[in-house]
Order: structure tokens, then sequence, then C-alpha cells
């Protein structure tokens, strides 16, 4: 990272790499880890290893340590951040192929990236959660599919939100996330205290992707992706 203000690393991560990666990458999980892969079926457990590999990969290399050393601690509400980090800061999301890990120097960060919901899902979503604005976004004119992407993306600036503030989703009902990418959420209500700039990641195929920095100086977005070779 290069240290600019506002500057956050978002990697791409094909959950779906050989079946040789999946077991190279088992290798680097803790018990913790290992025991909740344990218990998923199949395609599942292969993609939260290599979710929690290539995450342990690159942060293991930020902080220059082994990844299997990399430790992690909870806050309040569950969120992973790394242990003895220094001002490194950790947000991942996965959702089936495709994960996003965020990370940010001395700033809370939040990630969240999503599959597009089948529309009238999300339209009863958003008629029962969303503030009217956002409603009223979501069910402009255009294809299925448009209101689709519109509400998903809406929900992945949610989410991202309530990650960076380490908050929980309820909260965030009642703060609007619309508009144009940056988003300013100056007034975040219940989810926690001052602003926090909110932007969409660019992501391949039928998925939308958000990442939130606490504090209002501009967000810059640093697309990668995750090789794993």
């Amino acid at each position: 990272m290069s240290g600019a203000p506002g500057e956050v690393e978002c990697w791409l991560i094909d959950t779906g790499p050989p079946a040789e990666v999946v077991a190279d990458l088992w290798q680097l999980l803790d018990p913790e880890e290992r025991a909740r892969a344990d218990g998923m079926d199949p395609v599942l457990r292969d993609r939260f290893t290599v979710v929690r590999g290539a995450v342990r990969r690159v942060v293991g290399a930020r902080l220059g340590r082994p990844p299997a050393g990399v430790r992690w601690q909870r806050g309040p509400n569950g969120k992973p951040e790394a242990a003895d980090a220094g001002g490194l800061r950790v947000s991942w999301s996965a959702s089936g192929e495709l994960a996003v890990l965020a990370l940010a120097e001395q700033r809370a960060v939040g990630v969240d990236v999503e599959r597009l919901h089948e529309v009238r899902t999300a339209e009863r979503m958003a008629a029962r959660w969303f503030p009217f604005e956002e409603q009223r976004f979501v069910a402009e004119p255009g294809e299925p599919s448009e209101r689709a992407a519109r509400f998903t993306g809406l929900w992945c600036r949610r989410e991202a939100c309530v990650k960076a503030y380490g908050g929980r989703l309820a909260q965030s009902f009642g703060v609007s996330v619309v508009g144009p990418s940056p988003v300013l959420v100056a007034d975040p209500g219940g989810l926690g205290v001052g602003p926090a700039t909110v932007c969409d990641v660019p992501v391949p195929g039928p998925f939308r992707a958000a990442v939130a920095l606490l504090g209002e100086s501009p967000l810059h977005v640093n697309p990668l992706v995750w090789q794993s070779s």
C-alpha cells in the first residue's frame, strides 16, 4: 500500500482454484477454521478454505509473517481483525465464486460482495427495510436485472458500512446510502460515531461489491487480483 490517505486495497479472490491449491491453503488454517470447514458440504468447505487461506497469505505478506502465523481477534459484534497488526485494518466478504478482501491503514474498513438478488426478493426487501429514497431508486423503470442490481448495490454499501462501524445490520436501516459513488454517510445513527465514506468496488460477472472507510477524506479503491500461484 502506498500509505496515501483513504487508499483501500481490494483484493478479488476466485474461490474455485484447482484442488491442489485448496489443499495447500488448508494447511494454513488454524484449528477453529478447520473445525468450521469440516462442518460444511464439500463445495462450501473448499470455498471457505480458499477465502481464509488467501486472506492469510495477503495479510501475512503485509505484516511480514507466515500466513499460518496470522491470528484473529473479534470485535463486540464478531468482526474479525488481525491481532498485533499495528495500524492495518482488515475486512473480507464472500459470495459463491467470488470473495473480496479489503485492507486499509489506521482507519476501520468494511467490505461486502453479493451475487445479484432475484428481483422479486429484492423489491420486497427494499420495500420492507430501506429508507424511502432507496425504495424509489430500486423501483425506477428498467429491466428486472437492473432493479436487482440497484438493490444489490445498495445492500453491499449497507453491509460494508455495518462492518466498518462494527455494528449490526438492523442498526443501519435508517441510514441512506443511495447516490453516486462515493457516498458520504454523515450521520450513521445507531451504527456508530462519526462519518464514513462508501464506494462501489468494480467486480466481474453477476456480482456487486462496496467498501466503506470511516472518516471523511476521499476513498481511493486500489483493485487487485489474488493469484493462487
